[in-house]
């Protein structure tokens, strides 16, 4: 296993760019050295409390080193910075001592001081000849002039934590011959994943989930925009409109790559040049800039291109030629897909609205339960929000899973089967009134009586089959008292939403009495056998 050494400081410009927080600093090279199978064998860091170019002796700073048995950073102590700069020698020899030890095989520069505090590293590093990677204009150069291996130096300039941290490794096992595939995702929380399949991370069902707040941000605009005072959002909505696209192109760049704003400024780019594709076009722009991002980051470490250029290619071009493709080639195609769709829903539900609605609502609980409801029901949900900001299966999921929900957890605490229940059907009757949302909250009562399933069920068809009677366009996420509020028909919807909560509330009683009775005669029977 090959071993490298991390030193330099927070910095001056890379203070404002990941300096400041050493930790994550460090936990993105420590996630890319894991993913590479590189140990890091030691650590000296010096974070300032403000940017090296305004910081003065009596600055306070952090003297860090290396626990290798947690794999973190450690604070070795604390103090101004004249006095850090001085404690920082001891660890300078030790890291030219494991350097001369051959217990280092590489070095990665941060904002170092090759004239001190890090001097002993650097004669070591160039005796020994091993490959130094790092940033910092001014230090970096100064390292060269000192005879070290310098293998890739950047300027600090339009990076990030963790586009510096895979340049590092990147260069570094390109060197040593070692196969290295950047990776994403969050370190300590245990999410870190190899980006050598890009494919297999789009998730159209979290790209839809994660887009949500704004198709209600839109819908809250629109439906204040009727309101004759505020008459003037309705040239709000039709920005907001044209601004979908680029927050799902800009969620699925991220989602890809996760190259942090390298992934977010290709995804705006993208997500501007595929508004004409709609949501869908947002979408197909976001993957393909996700993918462009990664593809063409490595492609220019390994060519050894500055940082900030690295990032300008990756991020910039990546986006414009993502969105370019979609402007040109199938943003038309795209739109036609998400139109046809829509078209197809329209058309059912003119043929027989009160049908649609009641098949809607007898669907709606099997959809979620059998995971149907985040990968079919609400990308159809968000397509009908793209043109008008409220949908008919949006009032259906609001109808049939939301108010069903609180009425199930509402006859819980009224008058629950068992005395601990209310204390669990409580928050979650709160969470659906309150937020729209944690349909969940119903499941134990749901999976444990099946005449409450049972009632569930017709609940959700009854309220469905109103919701065709009002031709009832809305959403669901959203507090119950504003879902009428943000629907076509303020009456029709509260009618709808009331009496799908009340049949699910009027049924959990009987059926939560019927349970009671039927615990109470049981009990009567155990007792005259015992007596």
């Amino acid at each position: 296993m090959k071993r490298l050494a991390v030193i330099g400081s927070s910095g001056g410009n890379l203070y404002n760019l990941g300096g400041k927080d050493p930790d994550k600093l460090m936990g993105e090279i420590a996630a890319q050295c894991k993913g590479a199978g590189v140990e890091i064998s030691g650590v000296q860091f010096i974070a300032a409390s403000e940017s090296m170019d305004t910081a003065k002796e009596s600055t306070s700073a952090i003297l860090y080193g290396w626990d290798p048995d947690e794999n973190r950073l450690m604070k070795r102590t604390a103090g101004s910075l004249s006095e850090i700069n001085q404690a920082a020698a001891e660890i300078d020899h030790e890291m030219a001592g494991l350097i001369r030890a051959g217990q280092v095989d590489g070095l990665i520069v941060m904002s170092a001081d090759p004239e001190v505090a890090n001097r002993f590293t650097i004669e070591a590093a160039a005796e020994l000849h091993i490959p130094v990677v790092g940033t910092g204009g001014t230090s970096m150069a100064l390292i060269s002039s000192k005879g070290a291996n310098v293998i890739a130096t950047s300027g600090t300039t339009g990076t990030t934590n963790r586009t510096r941290a895979v340049s590092f490794v990147t260069s570094l096992c390109k060197h040593w011959g070692i196969k290295y595939v950047p990776v994403l995702g969050s370190p300590g929380a245990g999410k870190l994943t190899a980006a050598n399949k890009p494919w297999r991370r789009v998730n159209l069902k979290g790209i839809m989930q994660s887009s949500l707040p704004g198709f209600i941000a839109m819908a809250i605009v629109l439906a204040l925009s009727q309101i004759p005072a505020f008459k003037g959002l309705s040239e709000v909505f039709d920005v907001m409109l044209k601004a979908l696209p680029v927050v799902l192109a800009v969620i699925a760049a991220k989602q890809i790559s996760d190259m942090d704003e390298v992934s977010i400024v290709a995804g705006v780019i993208a997500g501007a040049l595929s508004i004409n594709g709609g949501i869908i076009g947002g979408i197909l722009g976001g993957i393909g800039a996700g993918l462009l991002v990664q593809f063409l980051f490595v492609k220019c470490v390994q060519w050894k291109f500055p940082m900030t250029t690295v990032n300008i290619v990756a991020g910039g071009f990546a986006g414009l030629i993502s969105g370019l493709i979609m402007y040109y080639l199938i943003a038309p195609f795209a739109l036609q897909a998400g139109e046809f769709i829509k078209y197809l829903i329209n058309e059912a539900i003119s043929f027989n609205p009160i049908v649609a609605g009641v098949i809607g609502g007898l669907l709606i609980w099997p959809a979620i339960l059998g995971g149907v409801y985040h990968a079919a029901i609400l990308p159809i949900v968000l397509l009908e929000m793209e043109k008008t900001g409220n949908s008919f299966l949006g009032a259906i999921d609001m109808v049939g899973l939301v108010m069903v929900s609180a009425g199930i957890t509402l006859a819980n605490i009224v008058a629950p089967r068992d005395k601990g229940e209310a204390a669990v059907a409580a928050p979650g009757f709160l969470i659906n009134m309150g937020f729209g949302t944690f349909v969940e909250a119903a499941y134990p009562f749901m999976f444990s009586n099946k005449w409450v399933f049972a009632g569930a069920i017709l609940s959700a068809g009854v309220g469905g089959g109103l919701v065709g009677v009002f031709n009832v366009r809305g959403t669901a996420y959203v507090p119950s008292f504003m879902g009428p509020l943000l629907s076509n028909n303020v009456i029709g919807f509260t009618l709808s939403m009331a009496v799908a909560l009340l049949l699910a509330f009027a049924v959990t009683l009987v059926a939560n009495k019927a349970a009671r009775v039927r615990k109470q005669a049981q009990g009567d029977v155990s007792a005259q056998q015992s007596a």
